[in-house]
This record gives C-alpha cells, structure tokens and sequence, in this order.
C-alpha cells in the first residue's frame, strides 16, 4: 500500500472498491492511531520545562502530526463509503468509520482552540455513539461505543465551557440540542443509515440469539460495565453459572445418583465459576490500575453512573461469596459421608486411628474449610460497598461469628479423642459466647439482605440453625463431662493410670448398705416391674460373707487400775 517489494519503488495500483482487502481497511486505521499518538507525545513534550526552548518546534510538529491522523481517517472514510454503496460494508462499520473520523476532526479543531466546531464535532460523534450502543448485537459492541462516548464527554463538557454556556456539566442535554442541528449536515443519509442499523442489530440478534450480559445489579441499581474486556469475561462467569443453576435443577429433579456424584459435579460447577470470576477479578483490577496511572478519576465518569473502583469492589464481592458457597458444599459433603452411629473398633498395625466411628481427620479438615471461610468473610467485611451498607455490613459480622462459633465447635472435637477435655469444655464455652453475638448482631437489624430470598444469598441462617446448633453445643458438652470424669476423675493433668480412689471407697461399703434399686429409680434404669426380681446388692453379700468368717476379736482384759482415756478408747484399739 505503501511501498513497492525490493529496493525500487514501483507505484502501487490505485485503491479501489473492487481490489479493496480488509487489510487495507486496518492500515488506514493503523496509520491514523500512529500519527495521533505521535502528536500527543510531541504536545507532551512540548510541556515540559526541560524543553522551554523547543516547545514551539515541537507544538508544530505536533499539529502537523495530528493533521496527518485526519488525512488517513479522511481516506478511510471515503473507502468505507464506497463500500456501502456497492453493499459490501454493513452500516455499522460505516458509522464507525464516520464516528472515528468525526473524533479525530473535533479533537483537532479543540487543539486549535476552535471550540464552537469541535463542540459540534464531538457531540455528533457522541450521538452517533448512543445509536451504535443502543443497536449493538452483543454486549460486547455496546461496551465499546459506550466506552467511546465516556472519553469523548469530558471533552464536549470542557468546549461547552470554554465556550460559557450555561450548564455546561449536563453532557446529555448539550449532546441532544447541537447533534440535532447538525448531524444531517455532517452525516451523509443519517436517517437511512440509522434505519438500515436498527435492521442489521435486528437480523443479527435473530441469528446469533443476542449473545447478551444479563443486567447485573446491586441493592436494586444496575451494575455499568463500560468496557469490552470485562464483559467478555463477565460472560463466561455468566455460562459457568448456568451450567451450576442446571446442575442444581437436575438434582432435585429426581435423577438417581450418589450423592458423591452430585457434590463432584457441584464442586466442578463452583471451580468453573471461580476461575472465571477470578479472571475478571484480574481483568477489572488492571482497568481500575490504568485510571489510576492515565490521572483519571470517578467525576471524569457519565454523569449518575458508578466508576470501574465500584465494579471491582462488586466482582470481588461476588468471587468471594462463591468461594464460600464451594466451602460449605465440601463441608457438608464431609460430613454427611461421616458415619452416624458411635462404635469403637481397635486399629490394625499402621492404619489411621478410628474415634467413635469417626476418622480423625474428618474434624481437622472441617476446621480448615471454616478457616478459609473465615478469611473470605473478613475480606467481604474491607470491601467499601459492604461498609456503605449498615444491614449488609451487620449480616456479614453475624455469619463471622457463626463460623467462628463453628469452628470452636468442631476443633473441641478434635480435642476429645486425644483426651484434653479441659481444652474441648473450653472451646465449647467460646462457641456459645460467639452464638450468642450472632443472635444480638441479627437481632439490631430489620432485615438480612443474605438470605434464600434475595439475588445476593450465599450463607443462610436463621432461627432452626441456632437452636440445633445450641442442642449440639450442650450434647458435647456433657458427653465431654462424662468422658472426663470416667478418664480420671475430671481433674487436669492426672494420668487414670496412676490415679488412685480414696481409701473411703474401699472400706465403705463394709459398713454401708447401698440402697441399689433407689438408685437404679433415680438413674432411669429401674428394672420392668413384672420381671422385677429381688437381688441382694453383690457388697451386701460381700460384708455377710465377712462377717461369717471374721473370727471374734479377743477384747484385753479390764483392768481395775485402768482409766482415762485408754478405757474411754478401748474399744476403736481392739477392731482390727
């Protein structure tokens, strides 16, 4: 296009609509982006003081640099208009081409201080943007020209007051008055390629099924996602959650499978989202990067929409509550493939020790899932769209304190089999203090904005949790009482093997009969009254037995010269 093949120059055949390539097209463009931004550097460096001596040179050498951009967006426009005519451009791509080339004119008359033409410029072109946005096939289209319209504004509103009109900052209503005016005028057959535009977007929403992102919204207001990046990445977290939504459909409708199959396609579902929402995490952080770097800020945004640091915030917000849907799913998972009733079996030689029933790294593992859980919920509470919300911020304290009293709960179990019940008694003590915070915390709001019944649920709770969670709470604890003072006696520290009862226990029942059936009565053990049969307590029996045998004691004779408190205590002297 630009140069014969070797060292000589031969002249190229002229450029015409029948020899025309779609790489002609991109060169056009190409040529005009590389001189623009050529002009910019030079008109950058003709700011700085370092190059006081030069600035002149170089803010000619710039305008000449930014004329040359509208020559090659001149020619690619002519080209794009030959093309339609002959019907192989589509009216969006001529629109584009005269959009981009209206772009470059407004932004070269606003260099040459001509602000009343680029006013008029920059505000057909951002009309013509709404158009393209309000007709775009995907969504991807329309995030791009609403990404154009973004940073041509700014400029529309610095020549509407440089030019002193009255309401200047009202981008919009300047936009509809002047592109009326003037849009015939710059645009050849405006109304016919803007009817020919709405045909096209209709034709290809038909065919293609109009790829589009579903509305995403947050406390009833729409989410913008303004640039093509992230809503390509937003679409595959949309995929991703409808394959998770018909994976749940298919497991309550009735399908016979394991239940280890359903958590296996559950946990793959979460993965999936995770992976794209952590895509997107990334993909939105750098754009929130680059406004930071370029000097930008949110006042520099369409007017009544909320900045990219807003729809960061949101997609982590959403990346973590997913993480902690996936945590819960293996928890539960876990636990319910745990066996249920208790038994004791005695471990082979080298095989994992077995606790009523239970494998002992059942309960550290649950720990360690409510650990993360944890750290996901901490993060969420940072985030500034959850501390701009008092009843959010409170819903996410309260499932704080439920996981925390969860995991006190779970890790007093894995102090149980290894016999440190003063630790486990402790950790129980702890898990009732953190229920009793979730109750006060849920009970100070009106409404939980988590829950089944909102777009945002991830973490339900309610009433029937507590109170189950309270019985589980008091059955260890006993069951731990119990445990302990069968162990050695609920002393700490005390090994059973050295531990040794009182004297009292040996030598009581020689002298006391234990009234057994009283005590079965008073157990909840007493016998059936009809096979109640009357059975003489084994210690009864034990002292008759005794007394049998026992030979009698010879008393020491009495002695007239005896007294005093030898005589008084004769008689404990002569039991042996």
């Amino acid at each position: 296009m630009t140069h014969g093949k070797g060292r000589d120059f031969k002249k190229l055949p002229p450029i015409t609509p029948d020899n025309v390539k779609n790489g002609h097209l991109e060169l056009l463009l190409l040529e005009a982006e590389r001189a623009w931004a050529y002009s910019q550097e030079l008109s950058t460096a003709a700011l700085q003081p370092s190059n006081e001596e030069k600035a002149t040179t170089l803010r000619h050498s710039a305008t000449g640099r930014f004329r040359r951009a509208v020559n090659w967006a001149t020619q690619l426009l002519s080209l794009c208009q030959s093309l339609h005519t002959s019907g192989r451009l589509s009216a969006a791509g001529l629109l584009q081409a005269t959009t981009y080339t209206l772009i470059l004119n407004g932004r070269f008359l606003r260099h040459r201080d001509d602000f009343e033409d680029a006013l008029v410029q920059l505000s057909v072109a951002k009309s013509l943007l709404d158009e393209l946005a309000g007709r775009a096939g995907t969504s991807r289209d329309q995030a791009l020209a609403t990404l154009w319209g973004d940073e041509i504004g700014p400029e529309i509103r610095y020549c509407a007051h440089e030019m002193g009109r009255e309401k200047a900052y009202d981008v919009d209503a300047i936009v509809t008055e002047v592109a009326a005016k003037h849009r015939g005028e710059l645009v050849e057959g405006y109304d016919g390629l803007v009817a020919s535009l709405k045909q096209e977007g209709e034709a290809s929403g038909t065919a293609l099924g109009r790829k589009k992102l579903a509305a995403l919204e947050w406390e009833g207001q729409p989410v913008p996602v303004r640039n093509p990046e992230l809503v390509d990445v937003l679409l595959k977290v949309q995929d991703a959650e409808a394959r998770l939504a018909g994976s749940s459909n298919e497991a309550k409708g009735g399908k016979k499978e394991g239940k280890g199959s359903n958590s296996k396609k559950g946990v793959a579902a979460y993965d999936a989202i995770l992976l794209a929402l952590s895509d997107a995490e990334d993909v939105a952080r750098k754009l929130v990067e680059a406004q930071q770097l370029s000097g930008t800020s949110a006042a520099d945004a369409a007017a009544g929409t909320r900045d990219i640091h807003f729809v960061h915030a949101y997609i982590v917000y959403q990346l973590l509550s997913r993480r902690i849907q996936r945590d819960l799913l293996l928890i539960s998972t876990l636990l319910s493939s745990s066996p249920g009733p208790r038994s004791t079996t005695k471990p082979a030689t080298g095989a994992k020790v077995k606790e009523a029933g239970v494998d002992v790294r059942l309960y550290p593992a649950v720990v360690k899932l409510l650990e993360t859980i944890l750290q996901s919920l901490g993060q969420m509470r940072n985030l500034s769209i959850v501390d701009e919300s008092p009843d959010l911020a409170a819903a996410v304290e309260a499932r704080l304190s439920f996981t925390k009293a969860r995991r006190c709960f779970y890790l007093a179990r894995c102090y149980a089999p290894v016999k440190k019940y003063a630790e486990a008694l402790t950790l129980v003590q702890h898990a009732n203090i953190h229920i009793r915070e979730t109750r006060s915390v849920l009970s100070t709001t009106d409404s939980d904005p988590i829950n089944p019944g909102t777009s945002s649920s991830f973490y339900s709770l309610n009433s029937e949790d507590f109170d189950a969670f309270d019985a589980s709470l008091s059955s260890d604890a006993l069951s731990f009482k119990n445990d302990w003072f069968t162990y050695n006696g609920g002393k700490e520290g005390v090994d059973p093997k050295t531990y040794k009862k009182p004297l009292f226990f040996d030598i009581a029942l020689n002298y006391v009969q234990l009234d057994m059936e009283r005590l079965e009565e008073r157990s909840g053990k007493a016998p059936n009254p009809a096979t109640n049969i009357k059975v003489e307590p084994k210690a009864t029996l034990r002292a008759k037995a005794e007394e049998q045998e026992r030979t009698a004691t010879p008393e020491p004779p009495q002695s007239a010269s005896s007294g005093g408190i030898s005589s008084l205590l004769g008689g404990w002297w002569g039991r042996k």
